[in-house]
């Protein structure tokens, strides 16, 4: 068994989430419901007998929470954090804090389905899915791969699209494949990387 894990773990439910708002980055706060899936989280990966080396997040909070609450669940308060922006969510530009229901009645149903699920057309002063995976791709093989090749344990408490840019290159999808695969909120994917960085196994855990 490899002991080059990663775990990527998406933010437990936010404020705008619940109010189906465009958040990317701005910087609401977690939910009840959001915490408690953090903490179901760490309970998680606690039962897999994991103990965390280093742990990496954004700079937005509802990441960062996630990030200390998956952490204290599992007994590892003060583990080395790294915060980062890289890590951040796609920016929806203009179309942040709108309710996605009043996005659709002002640009179309097409257009803003467009925006939010096609690999490279980005929203009005926005990221497309392919400019998060720009700016996230170099930060992990800069940052987040050499302490996974060094047997350190790693933990990647961060957002929905910042995490498919990882899941993408870890799991060898299609952009197209990427836009289908779903994240989500307070869900870890645990991975196991051979030396040449392949992933040899990977797991969604659900409790």
């Amino acid at each position: 068994m490899s002991d080059r894990v990663l775990v990527l773990v998406r933010h437990g439910q936010s404020e705008w989430n619940l109010k189906n708002l465009f958040t990317g980055w701005r910087d609401p706060g977690l939910t009840e419901q959001g915490v408690a899936e953090a903490k179901r989280a760490g309970a998680l990966l606690k039962a897999e007998g994991l103990a965390f080396d280093v742990a990496f997040t954004s700079a937005l909070t509802r990441a960062q929470n996630t990030c200390q609450l998956v952490l204290g669940e599992m007994g590892l308060d003060g583990l080395k954090t790294i915060r980062d922006q890289a890590l951040n969510e796609r920016d929806y530009g203009d179309l942040s804090g709108l309710n996605k229901d009043d996005a659709r009645a002002k640009w179309g149903e097409e257009q803003v389905h467009q925006w939010r699920r096609s690999y490279d057309v980005p929203p009005p002063g926005g990221e497309s899915l392919r400019d998060t995976v720009a700016r996230t791709l170099p930060f992990y093989i800069q940052e987040i791969l050499p302490c996974v090749l060094r047997g350190e344990k790693t933990l990647v408490a961060a957002h929905g699209n910042s995490l498919r840019a990882l899941v993408m290159v870890l799991e060898r999808l299609s952009p197209e494949g990427i836009m289908k695969r779903e994240l989500a909120t307070g869900a870890p994917i645990l991975y196991r990387l051979a030396a040449d960085s392949t992933v040899i196994e990977h797991r969604d855990l659900i409790a």
